[in-house]
Formats: structure tokens, C-alpha cells, sequence
């Protein structure tokens, strides 16, 4: 059994005025994690969701990026000041990151 951990970052494709998010941030972001971490994955398909705030629905095109790294603090230090950084890239109040142990074959 591998002591892995897996990180997903989801971010807009738009930003909350509409616009569409640069192509350029995208890459930016990909390009960080893999010089980071030394490999990374990001989906091209657009994952749509929805949520809800103060009864407000709101709908998001999103795009997801993810690591698999050894299960460290110091790793989960990372995404945690990370996700400040992507937070004013994307100019969202929120970012969601997940964390989920995975068992490589």
C-alpha cells in the first residue's frame, strides 16, 4: 500500500463578471504544480456545477487540475497558501481544494 494522497483544485473558466478567464492562468497554474511537484494533470473537459449562496444558485464551468504526492504536511502546507494564491488569480472568494488518500496499483 502507497502512503498517497491526492489534491483537486477546481477552478472557474469564467470569472464572477462574466469574462472568460486568459487560457494564460491556466497554464500558469498547471505549470506551478508540475515544476512544483514534478508532474501534474489538468482536464480540459469543462465540469459544470452549481451551488448555492444565501439563496442564491449559482452556476460555474470549472476545470480541475490534480497532483498525487506522498501524504506530507509539508504538502498540505502548500495547497493551503496555494489556494491565497489562486484566489486572486481567479478573483474568487473560494477555491475548492480536496484531499483523498489513493492507493496506486
Amino acid at each position: 500500500m502507497s502512503e498517497l494522497r491526492r489534491y483537486e483544485i477546481l477552478v472557474p473558466l469564467l470569472f464572477n463578471d462574466g469574462r472568460p478567464v486568459p487560457e494564460s492562468l491556466l497554464a500558469l497554474t498547471f505549470t506551478e504544480l508540475r515544476h512544483h511537484f514534478g508532474a501534474a494533470s489538468w482536464e480540459t473537459q469543462t465540469l459544470r456545477g452549481e451551488w448555492q449562496y444565501e439563496g442564491v444558485v449559482y452556476q460555474d464551468n470549472l476545470a480541475r487540475f490534480f497532483v498525487d504526492v506522498p501524504d506530507r504536511p509539508e504538502h498540505r502546507e502548500y495547497f493551503r497558501q496555494f489556494k491565497e494564491t489562486l484566489k486572486a488569480r481567479f478573483q474568487q472568494l473560494d477555491i475548492w481544494i480536496t484531499s483523498h488518500p489513493i492507493d496506486v496499483i
